[in-house]
């Protein structure tokens, strides 16, 4: 009688572990799938936003870039993004609010903000009716930044070059940035001027 309750035991505690097992597994499959299901939707969602969304989603109030170079680079990025993206309007005015906080105050003196967006729309109209296209750009390496002081501010010059497209063939641009240290210590863009082959 006790070797058969004894047996009658042993059925019962592998069918729980058999059960435990069973429920283990479900539950790891569960997490597999559901973290499986969580990575999918995050890589869709990062394949629907555009290049424009990503740069109206980084916030220069927190985040500014920390030398004249990075400054440059977020710049080039921005007027590519002018010439080459599809945009709202609403886009294009944040993307024109999002570069001019990368430039000087004495800069953005010289023109309204009606006459910045005026003349903005119109090298984007020229710029799309002409099929250019900027493919590419290059700052001069952190070392070539050249640093110097003069009335009282902390300058920094540097070199961009821009790889322009149109149609099949390619044209080299190339601009001397001046940038000046403002009193929160931000490089910003003072003015830029073409470089002359």
């Amino acid at each position: 009688m006790k070797k058969g309750k004894k047996a009658g035991e042993k059925k019962k505690a592998v069918k729980m572990i058999i059960i435990g097992v069973i429920l283990v597994l479900l539950l790891v499959g569960f997490y597999f799938y559901v973290s499986h299901k969580m990575n999918v939707s995050v890589k869709k969602g990062e394949d629907k936003i555009s290049k424009v969304q990503q740069l109206l989603l980084y916030n220069l109030d927190t985040k500014y870039p920390p030398s004249p170079k990075e400054v440059v680079k977020h710049y080039s990025e921005i007027t590519k993004c002018f010439y080459n993206e599809t945009y709202t309007e609403e886009e294009l005015m944040a993307l024109a609010e999002q570069i001019q906080k990368l430039y000087d105050e004495e800069l953005k003196a010289n023109k309204t903000e009606q006459e910045y967006l005026r003349d903005l729309k119109s090298d984007i109209a020229a710029m799309k009716k002409n099929d250019y296209v900027i493919s590419t750009y290059s700052t001069s390496a952190s070392t070539d930044v050249e640093y110097f002081t003069k009335d009282g501010y902390d300058w920094a010059t540097l070199y961009c070059s821009y790889g322009i497209r149109q149609g099949t063939a390619w044209l080299n641009s190339e601009e001397k940035f001046l940038l000046r240290k403002d009193a929160e210590g931000h490089w910003k863009i003072y003015g830029w001027t073409l470089v002359e082959e």
